[in-house]
């Protein structure tokens, strides 16, 4: 049991929690974006990322800090908060990104968490090995095993009230990253990234990151706070939080900024061909694309200044809305919306439903609605949990199914709605959640197959039972779904 991660919310996978981080004496609400702040280029000031970015937690550097002479001094005399002038909580990585770039660092896990207590950080890293995507088998496992090595090596390391990360790495191999997520969990160490998915973001290879993510969570304990290394567009983080990540770290905003890149939740623009900000942050607000191009080296209002805050506060705005989304209970709805802006992000979504089962087991069982706003929708956990569900119902032995209304004079037992993608239920339940759903008019056929799913469901649990389904048109694919045994009757086609 992690005591210092708190969840109080859940939804799908994602959750609202407070990450105790005892060594800067805050705690952090997650999910919860760090901004990365390059120690030799401070292209937005850290005093500024908390008061007016509503940044609690930090990133930064130590293996830069500690080769870099004229800011290792400073720091170790004056502390990393001091000299960051942040007041938040902090957390430094090792050099392991810089182990991945270029091949090799000359610090090892020893040194370097010794280092980053030193100089104050609340939250360190040891040097892991970030295995890239699509690496042979032989090579993720030889890594796997080094970065275990540095795992041991940073729980027995004198760390006080300092937290410690256990990354998570194993390339594209799914068994490989659940292994290691068992393996970080059954040490002492505290928080949980799933390391080396830079390449797969900036491909935007989205199912495969969600894919990471789900595999990694499979082996850590339910209570473990997951950081997903490298990612901060807010074109993601819906989904990234939907698949169970607490912690996002990234420099996109800066580094997008740099390249003249304006971020939005459904993709990234150029500053040059813009000729309206769709945006009401202060940037947009009192600027022009035109005026902001016209900014390009002037001091304090440079182009790329301006840009890496408007980033910074469309990014933290989407990460308040997730937390929205969490707390009504229509996480997955968001989700949706944001896979409508980019194929590769719709990619990431139909990823996740892939693993309805696994998110159904922290998905709440009531919510205030839910919408049925696409095909995908009919593959959500609480349709699963229906057809799961069905089993439980005492059934008659003559049932009627239907999707009109009941019929004045009958000879059933009783009469139950059929309500796609849920499918059958007592009509007694229809104001009970998810049962109110609200759909489209015109149903697609995803939504009738899942229905025709939870009838079949229904006839399995009850063999017995003499089963007639009245259907409102449903195609052959969906009535192919139906059990043989069960009657069905095209309402369409009654009384012609």
């Amino acid at each position: 049991m992690r005591d210092h991660f708190e969840i109080r919310d859940h939804d799908a996978a994602g959750r609202i929690g407070r990450l105790e981080v005892p060594r800067a004496g805050v705690t952090v609400e997650t999910p919860a974006l760090l901004p990365v702040v390059n120690p030799n280029v401070l292209t937005v000031e850290p005093s500024r990322l908390r008061g007016e970015f509503g940044a609690e937690m930090l990133i930064t550097n130590s293996y830069i800090i500690r080769s870099t002479d004229r800011i290792r001094d400073r720091v170790l005399e004056q502390g990393l908060h001091e000299f960051l002038g942040f007041d938040g909580a902090i957390m430094t990585d090792s050099g392991s990104f810089q182990l991945a770039e270029y091949g090799d660092i000359d610090v090892t896990t020893e040194e370097i968490i010794e280092f980053q207590r030193r100089i104050g950080s609340d939250v360190a890293t040891p040097v892991d090995v970030p295995t890239p995507p699509d690496a042979d088998r032989e090579r993720a496992e030889r890594e796997l095993e080094t970065t275990e090595r540095a795992l041991a090596d940073a729980a027995a390391a004198e760390t006080g009230e300092m937290l410690v990360n256990a990354p998570v790495q194993g390339s594209t191999f799914p068994d490989l990253r659940t292994e290691a997520g068992r393996h970080a969990a059954n040490t002492d160490l505290d928080v949980f990234p799933v390391g080396a998915m830079v390449p797969l973001l900036n491909a935007y290879r989205y199912a495969d990151v969600v894919e990471a993510v789900r595999a990694a969570k499979r082996g850590l304990a339910p209570d473990a706070p997951v950081h997903l290394f490298g990612a901060g567009h807010p074109m993601m983080l819906a989904l990234a939080v939907a698949a169970g990540c607490d912690l996002f770290d990234s420099a996109a905003y800066a580094l997008m900024a740099r390249d003249g890149r304006y971020l939005t939740v459904s993709g990234t623009e150029h500053l040059e061909e813009m000729e309206y900000f769709p945006c009401s942050c202060p940037v947009c607000a009192e600027h022009t694309p035109a005026e902001l191009r016209e900014t390009e080296g002037d001091g304090e209002t440079d182009a790329e200044r301006l840009l890496a805050e408007h980033n910074l506060h469309v990014t933290f705005e989407e990460l308040r809305r997730v937390k929205a989304a969490i707390r009504s209970g229509n996480l997955l709805e968001l989700v949706d919306r944001r896979a409508r802006g980019h194929p590769a992000m719709l990619d990431g979504y139909r990823a996740l439903l892939d693993r309805a089962d696994e998110l159904e087991r922290t998905d709440p069982v009531s919510k205030d609605a839910f919408f049925y706003t696409s095909h995908e929708s009919a593959r959500r956990p609480e349709v699963r949990r229906h057809h799961e569900r069905l089993a439980r119902l005492a059934v008659p032995d003559r049932l009627l199914l239907t999707e009109s209304n009941a019929p004045s004079t009958h000879d059933y037992d009783a009469v139950w709605r059929v309500k796609p993608p849920f499918g059958p239920f007592p009509r007694a339940l229809s104001e009970t959640y998810p049962l109110t759903a609200e759909v489209p008019e015109r149903v697609d056929v995803a939504a009738q197959v899942a229905a025709a799913e939870g009838v079949a469901s229904l006839a399995a649990a009850n063999p017995e039972t003499e089963l007639t389904l009245g259907h409102d048109g449903w195609p052959e694919t969906a009535l192919d779904a139906v059990p043989d045994r069960v009657e069905t009757e095209d309402l369409r086609t009654l009384g012609r």
